[in-house]
């Protein structure tokens, strides 16, 4: 089923001149859009995760952890397009936004989400289903997205949301509220609409190009 989805979004790219030009087998594609107004830029990655090149049983599922900076080829919400989301920061805080940690630590990790498809594409959304993102501490526990108090947690120039137009891409932030036992270092993971998963390996302190940026817009 993945297969197919990805087979047919890139025959798509191929047909049409939003794909600027690049074709399915591409390593490395690069959009020649730039960021929303107001956000951050971020330099494109040079490594790509996909189901063709990734470790475990070939489809993103149970594969080794990646480096932050590392980008995964995903499938879009309702099966719709590819978003490529490359983790570029993290940061570690005691309060941002406004808000303070309800359980003692809020983790941000900012992503740089772009539409390598035809068609306009976004994330799947965390439901409590399993999709979406998680946050797997050192200690084994697994916490969801926008717990605690990090659904109240909105960062200027990462708060984009909806799909991305063909070629566009934006910066986003994940946000977790976490307790000293879940925050010393852990796994992002990220589940696709066909529950293909990607894992990066987070460092334990912040971590990463926009830490500055990350920092001043948390207040």
């Amino acid at each position: 089923m993945r297969k197919i989805l990805l087979a047919t979004a890139a025959t798509a790219c191929l047909a049409l001149t939003a794909c600027n030009g690049t074709t399915g087998g591409d390593a490395d594609p690069k959009p020649t859009a730039t960021p929303s107004a107001g956000q951050p830029t971020t330099a494109l990655p040079s490594a790509t995760v996909s189901p063709s090149t990734s470790t475990g049983n070939g489809n993103g599922t149970g594969s080794a952890a990646q480096a932050l900076g590392t980008s995964a080829r995903t499938v879009g919400a309702k099966f719709v397009g590819i978003v490529e989301i490359t983790p570029t920061t993290v940061v570690y805080a005691k309060a941002g936004g406004g808000q303070t940690s309800r359980y003692g630590t809020f983790v941000v990790v900012t992503t740089l989400d772009t539409s390598l498809s035809a068609n306009a594409a976004d994330e799947e959304t965390t439901d409590g289903t399993g999709a979406g993102w998680q946050w797997i501490g050192s200690n084994g526990q697994t916490v969801s997205e926008g717990k605690g108090n990090a659904f109240k947690v909105s960062i200027p120039g990462y708060d984009s949301l909806g799909r991305i137009e063909p070629g566009a891409r934006q910066n986003r932030a994940e946000v977790f509220d976490l307790t000293p036992e879940q925050v010393k270092g852990g796994t992002l993971v990220y589940t696709d609409s066909t529950k293909a998963s990607y894992r990066w390996k987070i460092p334990a302190a912040d971590a990463g190009p926009e830490v500055a940026a990350v920092k001043q817009r948390l207040g």
